[in-house]
């Protein structure tokens, strides 16, 4: 009785708050969804299907979708405010960036991120919304900075940025254990 839909996310027409568990990996790229609903916010795809993800999860229920460290880390906050209104965050794991080298040939850190849908909007503002930095100093969410166990290896500066954005890059990465920086 399963109602496979084979498309589109932002084509999909599943009714708001009727999910119990929205799972994913999310699409990256620097372009936005022509949703109206969401338009007004100017979301990027990723940030976009975190939006309508959030939105068809009923209150209780749970969002996880693996993401890249963007999502976390991003200097503006603006979008992990508007998480933050919506809903609690449960935990967010870091994976390090060969995590998918092998299966899908990137080197990106990623984040799986747990959220809970609340019933109301809150103004309140979480300490995870915001960024702080490691004891090596390199900027990282403050939840991984209080939750550094949920740090699947160790947070850097990605030394081989430098040749492409210049010595003093501040582009960051988690390595594996093991793994040379």
């Amino acid at each position: 009785n399963g109602n496979i839909n084979i498309g589109g996310f932002e084509k999909t027409r599943f009714n708001d708050n009727s999910f119990d568990i929205a799972v994913g990996n999310v699409p990256f790229g620097d372009f936005k969804v022509s949703d109206k609903k969401y338009d007004r916010y100017n979301l990027k795809i990723h940030d976009y299907f975190f939006a309508m993800a959030i939105d068809k999860v009923r209150p209780g229920g749970v969002v996880a979708l693996l993401t890249s460290k963007g999502t976390l880390d991003k200097q503006n906050e603006s979008f992990r405010r508007y998480l933050a209104e919506r809903c609690d965050l449960l935990g967010a794991v870091r994976l390090p960036n060969d995590t998918f080298k092998a299966s899908a040939g990137t080197e990106a850190t990623s984040d799986i991120i747990f959220l809970q849908k609340r019933d109301t909007l809150t103004i309140n503002v979480p300490d995870w919304v915001h960024i702080g930095q490691t004891a090596d100093g390199v900027p990282c969410n403050n939840y991984f900075i209080n939750n550094p166990s949920m740090i699947l290896g160790r947070m850097a500066f990605d030394e081989r940025m430098k040749g492409k954005f210049g010595e003093d890059s501040s582009v960051t990465t988690c390595y594996s254990n093991g793994q040379p920086l």
